[in-house]
């Protein structure tokens, strides 16, 4: 029988997976980062800010700051105007 065993060691930024079988196991490394994760992270960043309400140009400039997205969205949950919000989080 032959069992899978994920996320075996976390060491210096890398995932080890090793797959355990009835003998020696194999362990392979994956990458926990890429390159493309910060333009993932921004992507979802802006698509979080949109759908709160900020115009697509007040959107990109918070996306890629490093302005927490709870305090963005609450501005303008508790009627402050996006202009506005993004002076205040800017």
């Amino acid at each position: 029988m032959t069992s899978l065993w994920a996320i075996r060691d976390l060491q210096e930024g890398a995932l080890f997976v090793s797959a355990n079988h009835a003998r020696m196991a194999e362990t392979t490394e994956a990458p926990l980062w890429s390159e493309n994760e910060p333009a993932k992270v921004e992507s979802w960043r802006l698509h979080i800010l949109l759908e709160a309400g900020y115009p697509v140009h007040l959107a990109e400039r918070i996306a890629v700051s490093e302005v927490d997205l709870h305090d963005a969205v609450q501005l303008l949950d508790r009627g402050c105007d996006p202009v506005t919000a993004t002076e205040i989080l800017l």
